[in-house]
């Protein structure tokens, strides 16, 4: 009898889950249109009674660049809070592949099936989808694509993603990688400074993603990185895996080799931190670019220009990231900041008010916890300085 229920239990979630295929209406904007008539000389033309005032290789009025529509058949399928259109193609006609790197604007390299690699662009209608970011493909994706000639294809539909990494920019979302299981989180001793902050921000971003992070300290050649062990003692106490390397002495390689190995794993963090430096010492075949940080400002150099997608001799993928100067949460409001601090749960429940957001705010748990010690006031600080920021601009 359990089993089944159990079975029945399953095809229940099956079908919750499955595809419904439905017409959708897409918006496309022109890709060319002829200039819109500026409305005074209209109005001029109005008042002489005289249309013959106006160029006659000229429209009178028009929508200019408004979009146009197109029906197509899709799927949507829940992935996160999202609703996620894939379009339906003919699987007949595509071969299978995985994104290994973005060439250009709406180009990629895919690694198909058959073991070759193909230069794809990306069909126009998958970027209009993707309105709201910066990028419909990226480094990680699954993807459905037909050959063409040679070796080259056209990505027709992304398949459904999963442990995602990615930020706010603008008003726009760009996502950094996906389909990875683990999330190294670089920062380094020295050179650039070291900023707890941001490994906050990460922890954050990474459990938003479904992504499990690891913190590692680089470069700790360069600095008494024993000093850093209290700061870093206070994420170990939390469960979060930790290590300290360097590139140089070999210090904490293996250790972060064996971490990472079988595993689908994205190196972030500021520009130069190291992140190449420590992939081409795991595995010095890559032969990633690597650049000193700069004399002037102390702060890293664009090495990497691109998220790129490489697999280990030990087992498992990586991707080397390029590195960003500031990490703004996407699609995070204040009110969902306190459970992404995880010491923060045990304290939610004596706060006074159910909508305390732990600031100012009289009996307060939250702040009861800090007073006593119980909370990190480094922690705390960094929650304050991530809620102060515009997170619902996103």
């Amino acid at each position: 009898m359990a089993c089944f229920l159990q079975r029945v239990k399953a095809t229940e979630s099956k079908n919750l889950l499955a595809a419904k295929k439905r017409k959708i209406r897409v918006a496309f904007r022109k890709n060319r249109g002829k200039k819109s008539r500026a409305g005074h000389e209209l109005r001029e033309a109005i008042r002489q009674d005289d249309l013959d005032y106006l160029a006659s290789g000229e429209r009178v009025s028009g929508k200019g660049n408004l979009s146009r529509y197109r029906t197509v058949i899709a799927e949507e399928t829940e992935q996160g809070q999202d609703l996620i259109a894939e379009l339906d193609v003919d699987r007949d006609r595509c071969l299978a592949g995985r994104v290994l790197s973005i060439v250009g604007s709406h180009q990629c390299k895919v690694e198909g099936e058959d073991g070759k690699v193909y230069v794809c662009a990306v069909r126009q209608i998958l970027r209009t989808l993707s309105q709201n970011a910066r990028n419909a493909v990226v480094a990680g994706d699954r993807v459905l694509f037909e050959p063409e000639r040679g070796e080259q294809g056209m990505i027709l539909r992304i398949e459904p993603r999963h442990g995602v990494l990615g930020r706010g920019v603008g008003r726009s979302h760009q996502l950094l990688v996906a389909n990875v299981d683990l999330a190294v989180i670089v920062v380094s001793a020295v050179a650039p400074h070291f900023k707890p902050n941001l490994i906050d921000r990460f922890l954050v971003s990474c459990e938003k993603g479904a992504v499990k992070p690891i913190i590692c300290v680089n470069k700790c050649d360069l600095a008494e990185w024993q000093k850093l062990l209290p700061v870093l003692g206070q994420y170990a106490i939390l469960g979060y895996q930790t290590v300290f390397t360097s590139a140089i002495t070999g210090l904490g390689i293996k250790q972060l080799a064996r971490m990472i190995r079988d595993h689908q794993t994205v190196f972030s963090g500021q520009s130069g931190v190291g992140k190449s430096t420590l992939l081409n010492a795991i595995q010095p075949k890559l032969g990633l670019a690597t650049s000193d940080v700069s004399s002037d400002s102390g702060k890293g150099r664009h090495t990497t220009r691109t998220a790129i997608l490489n697999q280990l001799d030990q087992g498992g993928w990586v991707v080397d990231t390029p590195g960003i100067r500031q990490l703004r949460l996407w699609d995070v409001t204040r009110e969902e900041v306190e459970g992404y601090f995880i010491e923060f749960r045990p304290f939610v429940r004596f706060c006074k008010f159910p909508n305390c957001m732990h600031v100012s705010e009289k009996q307060c748990g939250v702040r009861a916890g800090v007073a006593d010690g119980l909370i990190s006031a480094e922690r705390y600080s960094s929650y304050l300085k991530i809620i102060s920021d515009d997170l619902d601009s996103g």
